[in-house]
């Protein structure tokens, strides 16, 4: 892969812990990955490389003005505080059971999440 394309991955340090922060999170709010795991993986590259980028897991799923004045204020640093008060997660990561696209998992591996993500920006540079 070349260096543009991975540019827009997350470092594996970041994934790795941003992985594990999903999972258990997921098990300790009762809550479940979205049934099509590349949703999961999608959201969890995302997060990982704003960890890597603003040294804080912003919300990769909405539009920011001002990406470093919004870590600032942590209301959309994830969990967002939607998450935290109602259980709404706007990326659709963390799902309540009774939601029609929550799946049966709260975890996801490493490899999945990769094999996702190298395939949708190797996907995005060759359209571009």
């Amino acid at each position: 892969m070349n260096d543009l394309n991975n540019a827009n991955l997350a470092t594996e340090r970041s994934l790795e812990i941003m992985r594990n922060f999903a999972q258990r999170y997921a098990e300790r709010t009762n809550t479940y990955f979205c049934a099509d795991p590349s949703i999961t993986a999608v959201v969890i590259e995302g997060l990982a490389k704003h960890k890597d980028d603003l040294g804080s897991p912003l919300c990769p799923c909405r539009h920011y003005e001002d990406k470093e004045a919004e870590v600032k204020t942590a209301y959309w640093n994830c969990p967002c505080v939607p998450m935290q008060e109602r259980k709404e997660c706007h990326c659709m990561l963390f799902l309540t059971p009774d939601n029609e696209f929550a799946g049966d998992r709260q975890d996801i591996s490493l490899e999945e999440i990769r094999a996702t993500t190298k395939g949708e920006f190797s996907a995005t540079k060759q359209e571009a």
